[in-house]
């Protein structure tokens, strides 16, 4: 890998009420460690250096940033050297900041992978109310999408596999393929379990 290059790409996510500004889920992330060797000056871009270290500075940059995207209709924007994309749905407002040199369709596919997440997984709208319900999930999903920074999936039906709840008790037996090794485990199973219940 070249100096100065890294997998580093997302500063933070954020998902605000559009109502009042006030944080419902807030997800910032510090760049990698400097190799060793490397001076200070050439470890990080500028912009990839997290200066909002702590939390007032964070909540004072997603006040100022909500209340700038709340007049725009565009999806992208350059606030305070940072690039930002974000979509309003209902009542909050999704973001995803990356460094002033990051690649904005690489961040933007994070930002629809997050969306239609999040569709897919509440199967209704994405509001304040449904995301605070579910905010565990909301938590595994975005971390299925970005760790440390770094983007890892960016196909929603696959971060709603890795991060749906496991099915119930009850299972449609009309939905079991039994010509697969796995649709014969599954009825193996379900007959074991009416079997011990029936003994019971």
């Amino acid at each position: 890998m070249a100096p100065g290059m890294s997998l580093y790409s997302v500063n933070a996510i954020l998902i605000l009420s559009s109502e009042d500004g006030s944080r419902i889920f807030s997800k910032w992330y510090n760049p990698p460690h400097q190799a060793a060797g490397q001076s200070s000056s050439t470890a990080a871009p500028a912009s990839a250096q997290n200066p909002f270290a702590d939390k007032t500075a964070q909540v004072r940059f997603e006040k100022a940033l909500l209340q700038k995207t709340a007049k725009q209709t565009g999806d992208i924007l350059l606030f305070d050297n940072r690039v930002v994309l974000y979509k309003m749905e209902a009542d909050v407002a999704i973001y995803v900041v990356g460094g002033v040199e990051e690649n904005e369709i690489l961040l933007y596919n994070v930002l629809l992978a997050l969306r239609d997440a999040l569709h897919l997984l509440f199967k209704q709208s994405v509001d304040k109310r449904t995301i605070i319900e579910n905010y565990d999930l909301v938590s595994l999903a975005i971390d299925e999408i970005v760790d440390d920074g770094v983007v890892l999936e960016t196909d929603p039906t696959i971060i709603v596999q890795r991060c749906s709840k496991a099915p119930s008790q009850d299972t449609n037996l009309g939905r079991i393929d039994p010509f697969t090794e796995q649709g014969m485990n599954n009825l193996a199973q379900i007959g074991k379990s009416k079997i011990l219940e029936w003994m019971r």
